[in-house]
């Protein structure tokens, strides 16, 4: 681990973005140590040449992509929110059974232990319908990018929504592998590798054979489905009796039981979250736009390409950027 200390004429936070926006060039100059560890030597990051404009410049420059920084914080911070906010509802309703007029529903024992009179102890695969995927031929480039997204575990998100693949496959290629073409809102688990991650497509996908799509039979919706896989995940991770969970086949999905509700109560609770789930959806979306608008703005505004004054206000004349190595926008020692 390296810390820059800036020199007195080099704003902190217009560095940092600087090392965001070179993280390519940086690692480039990555060797590699005796005992097999990565490292950079202090001499090869501080001869990297950087192009400094003066101090009120660099902190317009801050300024703006730090507003971004914010507003996508902000955004993923609400996300964060409301995610918690209808999970914990799922867990109110179906896991405490405090739902709307629970009062009228005494608890009758089943395999499961005591459950609301009128539910029922059922295996996974009586309310979903368990779907596979498949990879067409990789050495076959016609069958590649294409215009649909091709869901991997290494596209699995750390939130509600996935909108998007590193892959993409052809229609060619679709129709040459065991995948369909889901909808959005079919749950996605992962199966192999990152096992047990739970996504909700935003758009028309495939997927690969290292994970599972579910579909909700009749009377289960696709947004209870998932807050329901994800309660079961959680509790396969912490009852594997000390096992590592590092896989998911279709029997674990038979032999899971989960008490499944009323049509009428999983109606009433998808009316509650669905507006939920929307606003997590166009927030995502609203982060990626803000992501990639910050991303293009980076490099161009450190180059001098789009003018400062053009995005936030003149700004009183001032000398070009001047040249300067790292070395010297750095303090000695660092």
């Amino acid at each position: 681990m390296k810390a820059a200390k800036p020199a007195p004429f080099i704003d902190n936070e217009f560095l940092f973005q600087w090392l965001r926006a070179n993280t390519y060039e940086i690692v480039g100059r990555v060797d590699e140590a005796g005992h097999g560890t990565t490292r950079i030597q202090t001499d090869r990051l501080l001869s990297l040449p950087i192009s400094v404009p003066p101090l009120p410049v660099q902190q317009r420059i801050a300024g703006i992509l730090s507003a971004y920084d914010e507003l996508i914080e902000n955004s993923q911070r609400r996300i964060r929110i409301l995610e918690a906010m209808a999970r914990a509802l799922y867990r109110e309703w179906f896991v405490h059974f405090r739902f709307p007029g629970h009062e009228n529903h005494p608890r009758v024992a089943s395999p499961l232990g005591e459950i609301p009179h009128g539910w029922e102890a059922v295996g996974f695969t009586e309310i979903a319908n368990v779907l596979s995927g498949g990879t067409p031929k990789t050495s076959t480039q016609e069958y590649w990018d294409g215009g649909i997204p091709f869901f991997t575990p290494r596209d699995a998100p750390d939130c509600f929504y996935v909108e998007d693949a590193d892959k993409h496959v052809s229609e060619l290629g679709l129709s040459k592998c065991a995948s369909q073409l889901y909808p959005p809102d079919t749950v996605f688990i992962t199966a192999r590798g990152t096992v047990g991650k739970v996504a909700l497509p935003s758009v028309p996908m495939a997927m690969n054979q290292s994970c599972y799509a579910l579909r909700g039979k009749p009377g289960i919706s696709q947004r209870f489905l998932f807050l329901m896989t994800l309660q079961q995940v959680e509790y396969l991770k912490t009852n594997t009796g000390g096992a590592t969970f590092d896989t998911i086949v279709v029997d674990t999905f038979r032999r899971m039981q989960v008490a499944k509700p009323s049509r009428d109560l999983v109606a009433a609770f998808t009316l509650n979250v669905d507006a939920v789930f929307e606003q997590v959806n166009t927030l995502q979306r609203t982060v990626r736009n803000l992501r990639r608008t910050r991303d293009l703005l980076l490099p161009r505004l450190l180059s001098g390409r789009v003018a400062v004054d053009s995005l936030s206000g003149a700004i009183s004349a001032s000398p070009a950027a001047a040249p300067c190595g790292a070395a010297r926008a750095l303090e000695p020692g660092t």
